[in-house]
Parts: C-alpha cells; structure tokens; sequence
C-alpha cells in the first residue's frame, strides 16, 4: 500500500516531467528560477527552505508543504526548527492555517517514519 506521501512524489515527479516536455522556455525559466532560489547565497539552503514553508503554510498549499517539509528534513532541519518555522506561518496567516499545519505535522511524522526516526 503507498502512502499520501509516495503517491505526492510519484505524482510530481511525473507532471513535472510532463510540464517540462512541452517545452515552453517561460515555463523553463520559471522552473530554473524556482530550482536556484533555494541555493545557498547570502542564506543557506535550510533557512530558505524554511522560508519555503512557511510561505506555504500562509498560502495554505498542502502540495507546497510537503515538497519543503521533504526538502527541509533532507537539509537536516529538526523537528524544533520546523514547529518554529509553523508557529510563525500561524503567526503571520492566522487560525486559517491550522489545517495546513495539520497536514504538516501529518507530513512530518510520515519523513521521520520513512527514517526510521523517532516522531
């Protein structure tokens, strides 16, 4: 049986691939600009993905959220960094984000499980 979780990575992975089939240079340009935005520059790559996440939370994209919560683990957040990172998207969008933070905490659990790390 595939979790949510396996099922958002298979599932972007081949609509990107699709997107990128078509073979648009804007949609090409944005996908780059996009890809290099999250670098390390004058932030690191970890900061700038829990900036990611948190713009997520505020714009309240479940898909968005797993992609930086994916990106953000992989970087090495913990688990304190990310519930800090969310309680600042609560902060800043308001009680209209708690079901978003519900899926990311949903999102976190099911990382750290796929690990083989403690929740």
């Amino acid at each position: 049986m595939t979790t949510k979780l396996e099922e958002f990575r298979t599932y972007r992975q081949r609509m990107n691939d699709r997107i990128l089939e078509i073979d648009h240079l804007g949609i090409k340009r944005f996908f780059n600009l996009d890809t290099a935005a999250y670098r390390d520059g004058a932030l690191d790559a970890k900061t700038k993905e829990l900036l990611g996440l948190v713009a997520s939370a505020v714009l309240r994209c479940n898909d968005c959220i797993d992609y930086h919560l994916i990106q953000c683990i992989d970087a090495g957040c913990t688990d304190a960094e990310l519930h800090d990172a969310l309680n600042v998207a609560l902060v800043v969008g308001g009680s209209i984000v708690i079901p978003h933070m519900r899926h990311a905490v949903e999102t976190i659990d099911q990382l750290r499980s796929e690990r083989g790390e403690k929740k």
